[in-house]
């Protein structure tokens, strides 16, 4: 059955402070709702998305999505005055086949790709499908006391039986259509969202829960543009579906890739997996083949010898990397450059020399970064600083080479390498992440269709690390 996703962005910016639309503000470089519309048209489940746009500012809609980068948005229309006028036009354009709808709002950037397929797989058993989170809070539920202006409990709530509510709200489009022809002959209707339409109109009609998420937040108020700013500079995707063996072998078999500090640890184990599925690997770095990644006149001489071995590149990794520890005060002006120049300039030198060759196989890039680069600690001033620059650069070259080239970023929770065995000693057993473990994860990475993405790799467990990175 046809899933069509309806973007609710009819609100206005007046909580925020602001003349235009809250969905039109800007944040991590682009405006909400083209964030919004971004992550349905990632959704493998979703076939069509319809926007319906506060009156007067269809154009920007438009300009969104005149290139072509959203072909799922099949029309873009004015909402009504209310949340509930909204829909009910919603449903008119969606016409009288049946299908699924799922009801988003603009202002919900961070749903997540997994949101949308547990309330698409629900509908499969239920017409009517909500997504809500458990409250973290006691709920209380109040009186005014007109006495001084103040609020008296009356009750307090069982918070195990309370959700907060989200988006996407997903029907089956006749039970929203039969929902609101009987609430619309209501004289005394009044519904802030579309499950309570259903709740009330068609009580016969059950209405599945499904998990949300606290970063499925709702941008309202002035400091939720704040926080959703951050969320999006620190995103973490979901680690991609592992493959199994004969997947890794479809995805690899005769396929290139280029692996700089290949020679031990993530990018050996990287470079030794890919081979046993068939890829043909270069492996790079200062022990095996004197390649400095710092110095672009090697990273040149690395690409002229694949291309002329194997005539493409389809895959780009790199693993290269070095770890000095200590306050800056202290640091010597050779070390300085040394890690800024490896931790740093060096993707940017690769990722400059193979654009245009991964480009021509439709490639990835995979960059990896560290845990430190969240927050800057005594003693990684360098390794901190480069690790999130790594992170920037990742996002800026996804949106610069879209359609293009794929480019994502790995970010491992402490993991047993030779890199850190010399910064750190031995550490208790169990601790640390297997460097073979990493290197699978990021074969996932690299052959997803994903891009711009951060992706953390945890022990399952084990706590977030908060040492130093790979």
């Amino acid at each position: 059955m046809r899933n069509v996703a309806v973007i609710l962005a009819g609100g206005t910016g007046t909580r925020v402070g602001l003349a235009i639309p809250k969905q039109l503000i800007k944040i991590a470089g682009k405006t909400i709702l083209e964030h919004t519309i971004a992550v349905f048209q990632s959704a493998e489940a979703v076939d069509e998305i319809i926007v319906l746009m506060t009156p007067g500012h269809l154009d920007p809609v438009n300009a969104i999505v005149r290139d072509g980068a959203y072909p799922k948005v099949t029309q873009i229309l004015e909402g009504g005055a209310t949340r509930n006028e909204t829909t009910s036009l919603a449903l008119k354009a969606i016409g009288a086949d049946e299908c699924n709808v799922l009801f988003h709002d603009a202002v919900r950037p961070l749903v997540s790709q997994t949101i949308i397929n547990d309330v698409v797989a629900a509908l499969g058993d239920y017409e009517a499908v909500d997504t809500a989170i458990p409250s973290a809070d006691t709920v209380v539920q109040v009186h005014p006391n007109s006495g001084d202006g103040l609020s008296i409990i009356s009750d307090v709530l069982r918070r195990d039986l309370l959700r907060r509510g989200q988006t996407p709200q997903a029907f089956r489009a006749s039970v929203i259509r039969r929902a609101y022809e009987l609430a619309w002959q209501d004289p005394d209707f009044t519904a802030t969202d579309d499950c309570t339409v259903v709740l009330r109109y068609c009580p016969d009609v059950p209405i599945a829960v499904v998990q949300g998420h606290e970063r499925n937040m709702k941008v309202t108020e002035p400091i939720d543009v704040y926080i959703a700013d951050k969320l999006f500079q620190l995103a973490s995707a979901e680690t991609p579906e592992e493959l199994d063996d004969e997947q890794y072998r479809e995805a690899l078999a005769g396929k290139t890739m280029v692996v700089f500090g290949g020679s031990y640890g993530i990018g050996g184990d990287i470079a030794s997996l890919a081979e046993s599925y068939g890829a043909k690997v270069f492996s790079f770095s200062r022990s095996s083949t004197g390649t400095h990644v710092d110095r672009r006149e090697d990273i040149v001489a690395a690409a002229r010898q694949v291309m002329a071995e194997t005539g493409r590149v389809d895959f780009v990794v790199n693993t290269a990397g070095v770890l000095p520890i200590g306050d800056l005060a202290d640091t010597t002006e050779e070390t300085i450059w040394a890690a800024t120049e490896i931790n740093y300039l060096a993707p940017i030198f690769i990722a400059q020399q193979f654009q245009p060759l991964l480009a021509e196989s439709n490639g990835s890039l995979l960059l990896f970064t560290s845990s430190s680069y969240t927050r800057g600690r005594k003693g990684y001033s360098l390794y901190s600083s480069a690790k999130a620059a790594t992170v920037n650069l990742t996002q800026a070259l996804a949106d610069e080479w879209a359609g293009e080239v794929r480019v994502n970023c790995v970010n491992p929770e402490r993991t047993g390498t030779p890199m850190r065995t010399k910064a750190f000693g031995d550490e208790p057993e169990g601790t640390l992440l297997s460097s073979e473990e990493v290197a699978r994860r990021s074969l996932d990475v690299l052959v997803a269709p994903m891009t711009g993405h951060v992706i953390d790799i945890r022990r399952a467990d084990g706590p977030a690390a908060i040492g130093g990175g790979h």
